[in-house]
């Protein structure tokens, strides 16, 4: 095998590295497990070569997941050019969502040797009633970018699609063990949690190889630093106060790409780039989920060729799509993760032995904290884990229709073969029957309906007998779930992209919106179609879209409190932010790891309190509102909440003496749940997840793919089941799992816990202050954002309080040798 690998190498000046060694030979032992690397050092070649040859020789199919569309385009293109560097006779082609309805009728008929596909559109190969014949032949399956896979149910949907196909497997080669006849390898760069990754990959009772590399991959952390820090705001995500710098920092001579959180963030910066260099317009792209499949090929076809070079984008550009021809990465704001920075600078110096780069452009003051403690656990080497999901019913529920349409099964085999799943291993005959209950008679209120009778045994054998079901189903598999859009089209120029329903809906007829890098004038709203029309240059509205509060990981929470202690020398960013932490020192203090700092103080508003775990704003909202419940009970008190990445404000118009009601077991692990139900309206937030959780199971449609239903339709149709369940099924399956998504996912439910552990050991520092402080005053200015007269004094008062210590000579950087702040030594001598 090496022997005609190596002359494919060799002809490109390659030498193949020691992980791709150790992967070849895995492979041709058998083994499946987890390639776990750098980005841009090959993992693509390590899991595939050996793969394809074997193949070539020996028959079989291999399938390649990947999460996003745009991947599977790129990664063709490698593999097109492996197999014919190779010699071999393989076809290699995509399947995914885009893939024209006679190229799919084609793979049909004639299926390729190499298919390149995302987690849905497997499932829908699953969901084939030949599937059995058509899949039994598959003998590599690979999954890349699993980190970015492992922990959402999109990860959960490839383990139960990988039991399915290794039980095609068995039956092909009637063999023993759960794998005999698949080999199944993962793919990652960025996780710390190896181990658990590669048997989630390769399910349970399997070995799991882990090939690794000892490839020192640099990463170069720049940040973009105002003359004046006083010039950045207390809080916000936009950052344009920098945009003069960036400007003159970006070149349109050199590929960049310009990463930002969210897709109304990138709206914004595309337009702000357009407004201020209008002789770039040929060179700008812009990338996000929203955008018209045709337009994000245009961009990444303009970086690889060169005729664009700067793209504003999100996550849609984040994984592995072969970026070679950038040089350089911007991440504008904090990139809220360790491995989502490491993620989005490796985009540049995409080749092995390269040096990646990131611009960091702070969007307020605080940030530069942030991004100091990133760039300490870069050099430390830390990234977060990912966890696998715990057996969510919704997934198995829509698997199990998908496989009844796919060939059909018997409970007893399903059950042991969605046991093999890693997330399901724990899973007890009970929960597998509640899964069954809900396919077969939607639970026990909804028996009498015969839409809910998705399933029926024949013979023993459970199919879906209904085609009406079946053409639903097959179009609504999946697991990503998002509000009902809207698609944007404009006479002349096609399809532009897909917007949020609620958000057009806003939009009067002649009303202007930026989307897609455009101004645009709405013309038309009918059937789920926006016809448009150019708009008139800066004017219009950005479109909003959910994910603009993205928590910071739990990681560079932990960073964050281990920068503030320690400090970060004479790291540029640590050196501009030395002021505002010296201020904060004076007005109240700087807390270590292991402290919590809780301040005070009174205003026009009533009486604030502060609490800075530095867990991340899901975990504060949680936490804030459990504060809140336990302090309520204690006496009678009004409370208002704010939340961000450092910490909580709780607000009274009354005056309160908060040392009173932080009384001990304030923050106590104990009646945990129970408080935090009791403290937020948890019917109404276990309504919402209901809606998605019961899409994802198939009790809630969209309609046929010609006619979608509207929003307020699948609204209704959520909120009548939840209704239904909670009055006659009190213990329906679904409705429990909203209940614990909601504690999970809007509260964290586990990192909550760890916290208030964390907490039960730290020293509490109390401090009661004139006013907001520099830590404090970003959650004022959040919660007044539309109250400019509110927060402009706490605002300028920091200002002036800022600028005169920073007219002072300049301090020493908080955590280096001789840096003393007020109160440290008083805090100390507490504990």
């Amino acid at each position: 095998m090496l022997d005609r690998i190596r002359p494919f190498f060799a002809a490109r000046g390659w030498e193949p590295s020691r992980f791709q060694l150790d992967a070849w030979a895995a492979w041709a032992r058998g083994e499946s497990g987890l390639i776990h690397v750098p980005t841009g050092s090959g993992k693509t070649y390590a899991a595939t070569l050996a793969a394809l040859v074997d193949i070539a020789d020996n028959g079989g199919q291999l399938i390649y997941i990947t999460p996003l569309k745009a991947m599977a385009r790129s990664i063709a293109d490698a593999l097109e050019e492996a197999v014919t560097g190779l010699g071999l006779r393989l076809r290699v082609e995509s399947r995914t969502g885009d893939t024209a309805s006679h190229v799919r009728a084609r793979q049909k008929r004639n299926p390729p040797q190499v298919l390149l596909t995302t987690p849905e559109s497997l499932s829908m190969l699953l969901s084939e009633p030949d599937a059995p014949t058509r899949l039994g032949n598959v003998r590599a399956l690979i999954l890349d970018e699993w980190h970015e896979l492992l922990d959402s149910k999109r990860g959960t949907q490839c383990e139960l699609a990988a039991a399915r196909l290794r039980a095609f497997a068995r039956a092909r080669t009637g063999g023993e063990g759960p794998h005999r006849g698949l080999q199944t390898w993962a793919l990652s760069a960025t996780l710390s949690n190896v181990e658990e990754a590669a048997q989630a990959a390769v399910g349970v009772g399997a070995r799991a190889t882990l090939v690794h590399a000892r490839i020192q991959r640099d990463v170069v952390l720049d940040t973009l630093l105002p003359a004046d820090i006083s010039r950045l705001p207390w809080s916000g995500h936009l950052g344009h106060q920098l945009l003069p710098e960036l400007t003159e920092w970006l070149d349109p001579g050199r590929s960049t790409l310009i990463f930002v959180n969210t897709r109304a963030q990138a709206e914004l910066w595309f337009q702000a780039l357009a407004a201020r260099k209008p002789e770039w317009l040929g060179r700008l792209g812009i990338h996000h989920g929203s955008v018209d499949l045709a337009e994000r090929a245009r961009v990444e076809a303009g970086l690889a060729d060169g005729t664009v070079t700067i793209v504003v984008a999100t996550a849609s550009l984040d994984l592995g799509v072969d970026l070679a021809p950038v040089e350089r990465v911007v991440q504008i704001g904090s990139p809220k993760g360790i491995g989502r920075l490491m993620q989005r600078a490796g985009r540049s110096g995409h080749r092995p032995g390269a040096t990646s780069r990131v611009l960091c452009v702070p969007t307020h003051a605080l940030q530069l904290v942030e991004i100091a403690a990133v760039r300490g656990a870069l050099e430390r080497g830390e990234v977060e884990a990912r966890t696998p999901l715990n057996a969510p019913l919704d997934v198995l529920a829509q698997h199990l229709v998908t496989c009844a349409l796919g060939g059909g099964w018997t409970p007893d085999a399903m059950r042991e073969e969605v046991r093999t799943a890693w997330s399901y291993r724990g899973l007890t005959e009970q929960g597998f029957d509640a899964a069954l209950g809900l396919v077969t008679e939607g639970g026990k209120s909804l028996r009498a309906y015969p839409q809910y009778r998705k399933v029926v045994a024949e013979d023993g054998t459970y199919r879906v007998p209904d085609l009406e079901i079946a053409r639903l189903h097959r179009g609504s598999i999946g697991t990503i779930v998002s509000d009902v859009t809207v698609t944007v089209r404009m006479h002349g120029a096609g399809t532009l992209g897909q917007i949020d329903e609620s958000f057009i809906g806003s939009i009067p007829v002649g009303g202007s919106f930026h989307f897609a890098g455009r101004n645009l004038e709405l013309v038309s709203l009918r059937e789920q179609v926006a016809l448009v029309r150019p708009g008139k240059p800066k004017r219009g509205i950005t479109p909003h879209w959910p994910g603009n509060k993205l928590p910071i990981s739990g990681s560079l929470g932990a960073a964050v409190r281990r920068v503030l202690e320690e400090g970060a020398g004479d790291a540029p960013e640590w050196v501009a932010v030395a002021p505002l932490l010296a201020e904060q020192a004076r007005m109240s203090h700087v807390p270590t790891r292991g402290e919590l700092l809780i301040e005070d103080c009174v205003t026009a508003e009533g009486s604030h309190l502060f609490v800075f775990p530095f867990e991340g704003r899901a975990v504060h909202e949680g936490l804030g509102a459990l504060i809140a419940h336990r302090m309520c009970r204690q006496r009678a008190l009004t409370v208002s909440i704010a939340v961000d990445d450092f910490g909580m404000e709780l607000l009274s118009p009354d005056r309160v003496a908060w040392d009173e009601l932080l009384a001990p077991g304030i923050f106590s692990e104990d009646g945990l749940l129970d408080d935090i139900l009791a403290s937020v309206n948890a019917t109404e937030l276990s309504r919402r997840r209901f809606r998605d959780v019961a899409r994802v199971a198939g009790f809630v449609n969209l309609g046929p793919v010609h006619k979608r239903n509207t929003g307020r339709q699948v609204q209704a149709s959520s909120s009548l089941l939840f209704d239904v369940f909670r009055r006659y099924d009190e213990e329906n399956p679904l409705l429990t799992q909203a209940r614990r998504e909601v504690l999970e996912l809007h509260f964290d439910e586990r990192r909550l816990r760890d916290t208030l552990r964390r907490i039960q050991q730290c020293v509490i520092v109390r401090r009661t202050t004139e006013g907001p402080t520099p830590l404090s005053t970003p959650l004022v200015e959040n919660r007044l954002q539309g109250d400019r007269a509110s927060s402009q004094s706490d605002a300028e008062r920091l200002r002036r309080s800022l600028a005169r210590a920073v007219a002072e000579p300049p301090p020493l950087p908080p955590g280096s040798p001789g840096w003393t702040p007020r109160g440290r030594r008083a805090a100390r001598s507490r504990r």
